[in-house]
């Protein structure tokens, strides 16, 4: 079977470094913090949060407590607040080790697409851009095709660009994968995914 999303976010959190600066992205990449055992990392959030916390339970929110998504969030003891361009500074000056951000597109060189669809509806690139040219390293964490069957993992990136030759590692539901240059190195594949299935899935060679 292929991994669930909440399989998708606990093999994330591994690869998180004990002590390391942690952005996660909109979507997908946000239930990485339910995996993540307190003390472990520090997760940040653009809109000007370091020391984000897992999701609340319900009844436990704290609607002044948002993260870049709008969505209610904790504060870990030691997290702390600031304003966006202090955040921005922390991302631009290479303070966040690590950014997992959602992904339309991820090339085999490394090629990021994340923020438009062509002739798409563009609510705007937000603060993927910064991130994905400014943290440390960058995984991927998407589903491995589109809703109608289509390649995520290509050659090349035929929407806009987030950024180039950023992503170290993709993580989707069949797997997980690193960009080579002109392929993606098969590191794991889903309990019940054959190599297969996978080839057919990506549109690009994996070794």
């Amino acid at each position: 079977m292929p991994y669930s999303t909440e399989d998708m976010a606990r093999r994330a959190a591994r690869e998180i470094p004990a002590g390391s600066i942690v952005n996660l992205g909109i979507g997908l990449p946000t239930q990485v913090a339910d995996y993540l055992v307190e003390g472990h990392a520090w997760l940040h959030s653009e809109n000007g949060l370091l020391g984000m916390g897992p999701f609340p339970y319900e009844g436990d929110e704290d609607p002044n407590l948002i993260n870049a998504g709008k969505q209610t969030v904790t504060v870990l003891p030691g997290g702390s607040t600031f304003d966006s361009a202090t955040s921005f500074a922390m991302i631009r000056g290479g303070h966040v080790d690590l950014a997992i951000l959602g992904a339309m597109q991820v090339a085999c060189n490394g090629d990021l697409a994340n923020w438009a669809v062509p002739n798409g509806k563009v609510m705007g690139i937000g603060g993927a851009m910064d991130l994905a040219s400014g943290a440390g390293r960058v995984i991927a964490m998407m589903q491995h095709v589109t809703k109608k069957g289509e390649h995520k993992l290509v050659r090349a990136c035929d929407y806009p660009l987030t950024a180039t030759k950023t992503v170290a590692l993709v993580i989707t539901d069949l797997g997980v994968f690193e960009p080579t240059g002109d392929a993606f190195r098969v590191v794991e594949l889903a309990p019940g995914v054959t190599p297969d299935q996978a080839a057919q899935a990506t549109g690009a060679p994996l070794t």
